[in-house]
C-alpha cells in the first residue's frame, strides 16, 4: 500500500509539472513575446517588483511573424499580443489557452466598446491591450498642399518620399481601398489589380517599416506615408508639423490583445501579468510612452484627474482619439482564410517589382 501511494504521488507531481496551463503561483519567470516598442520597461519593472516574477521580453514586427513562429512549433512563451484577425486564426488552430477571468478582476476597467468584439465575442481567449488605426501621416513642413486621401501618395512629386508599413494586410488592404474594393477581398482579379496599382506606387516608396516608421519622418528622409497611430503621435510630439489624417477612402481600425499561447509553461504568472497590465496606473504608463488608443476607461479617468493637459492632448488628437465622423470610415482586417497564400504571393511579387 505504501509503495502504491508513493507511485500515485510521483505521478501527480509529474503530471502537474508537464501540463500546459497548470503552473503554480510560485512561478518566478514570465516569457513575453510582443511587438517591438510597445511595452514600457517601467511596467515590466513594476510587475517584477510587485510579484517577484522576472519578465523575458522578445519582440516581433508583424502578426505574420508571430503566427509563423507558433505554426513552426515555437513553445515557451507565456503571453503574446496578437491583433484581431490573428486571434481568429489562432483560435481556429487551437493556439490559445482559455483565460481564467476570475483571476483578471481588472477586466472591469475595460470600456464596454472594447469588449466582446467579433474576433473573440466572449473574451474567452483575449483581453484588449491597445487599439488604434493605421492611416496617413504627413509632414506639413515638407508637403505644402493639402493631403486628404490615400490616392495622393501616387503623385509623382513624392518620388522616393513615401514610407509604408512593412505589413501585407495593411498595405495591400490600403491599395484595395484606393481601387474601391473591400480591403479584405479574396477575389484574385481584384488582388491582381492591387498588385499592379502597388507597382505603380513603388517609385515613390523610400522604405517599408513597421517597427519605427516615425524615424524616417523625423529625419526628413520621407515626407508622408502610412503609419500606426501611436507612431504618428510620437512623431507629432517631436515635430508638430507632422499630422495624422484619416483619409477619405477610410483606413484600418485594429485591436491588439493580451493572450496566452497553448501550453504556456507559466500560466499563473501569465494571468497575474495580464491583470497587472489592466491596472489603471500601469495602463497610463503605456499611453504616455506608446500613445496608441487606450481601451482602459478607468485609466483615462485617472489620467484626466492627475494630468488634465495630457488627457486633453490625447482626446484632441485624431491619432489617439479618432473623431466621431471618421469612425464610419474605419474597417477591421479579417482573416481571409485560404486566400492568405494568394495575398502573400501578390505581396512578395509587388515588393520585388515583378
Amino acid at each position: 500500500m505504501n509503495k502504491l501511494l508513493a507511485v500515485v504521488i510521483a505521478l501527480s507531481i509529474l503530471l502537474a509539472a508537464c501540463g500546459g496551463g497548470s503552473s503554480t503561483s510560485g512561478d518566478k519567470v514570465l516569457n513575453l513575446y510582443a511587438w517591438s516598442e510597445y511595452i514600457p520597461q517601467q511596467l515590466l519593472d513594476d510587475f517584477t517588483q510587485q510579484s517577484g516574477i522576472k519578465v523575458n521580453y522578445d519582440t516581433y514586427s508583424s502578426n505574420e511573424e508571430l503566427l509563423a513562429k507558433l505554426q513552426a512549433g515555437a513553445s515557451g512563451y507565456d503571453v503574446i499580443i496578437p491583433s484581431d484577425y490573428t486571434v481568429s486564426i489562432m483560435t481556429n488552430q487551437n493556439f490559445l489557452e482559455p483565460l481564467d477571468m476570475s483571476k483578471i478582476p481588472n477586466f472591469a476597467n475595460i470600456a464596454d466598446s472594447a469588449k466582446g468584439l467579433v474576433y473573440d465575442p466572449q473574451n474567452k481567449y483575449t483581453v484588449p491591450y491597445q487599439w488604434g488605426t493605421s492611416c496617413l501621416v504627413v509632414d506639413t513642413s515638407k508637403v505644402t498642399r493639402t493631403i486628404t486621401k490615400w490616392a495622393d501618395l501616387w503623385d509623382p512629386e513624392f518620388q522616393g518620399k513615401v514610407v509604408l508599413l512593412d505589413d501585407t494586410r495593411e498595405v495591400l488592404g490600403m491599395v484595395l481601398t484606393v481601387l474601391g474594393f473591400d480591403k479584405n477581398s479574396t477575389d484574385p482579379q481584384q488582388l491582381d489589380e492591387a498588385k499592379q496599382k502597388l507597382l505603380e506606387l513603388m517609385p515613390n516608396v523610400k522604405l517599408f517599416d513597421s517597427d519605427s516608421p516615425k524615424t524616417a519622418l523625423l529625419s526628413g528622409e520621407v515626407w508622408l506615408g502610412q503609419t500606426w497611430n501611436g507612431e504618428a503621435a510620437l512623431a507629432h510630439n517631436e515635430n508638430p508639423a507632422i499630422q495624422y489624417i484619416i483619409p477619405e477612402e477610410g483606413c484600418t481600425v485594429w485591436y491588439d490583445n493580451l493572450a496566452i499561447p497553448t501550453g504556456a509553461p507559466h500560466f499563473d504568472a501569465a494571468m497575474q501579468f495580464i491583470n497587472f497590465v489592466l491596472d489603471p496606473r500601469e495602463s497610463i504608463l503605456i499611453t504616455m510612452e506608446f500613445p496608441y488608443s487606450n481601451p482602459n476607461q478607468a485609466a483615462l479617468v485617472l489620467l484626466q484627474t492627475e494630468d488634465p493637459a495630457a488627457y486633453d492632448a490625447y482626446m484632441n488628437f485624431a491619432a489617439t482619439n479618432p473623431p466621431a465622423d471618421a469612425m464610419s470610415r474605419l474597417q477591421m482586417i479579417k482573416d481571409v482564410g485560404d486566400a492568405t497564400t494568394l495575398w502573400d504571393r501578390i505581396w512578395t511579387e509587388a515588393k520585388g517589382g515583378e
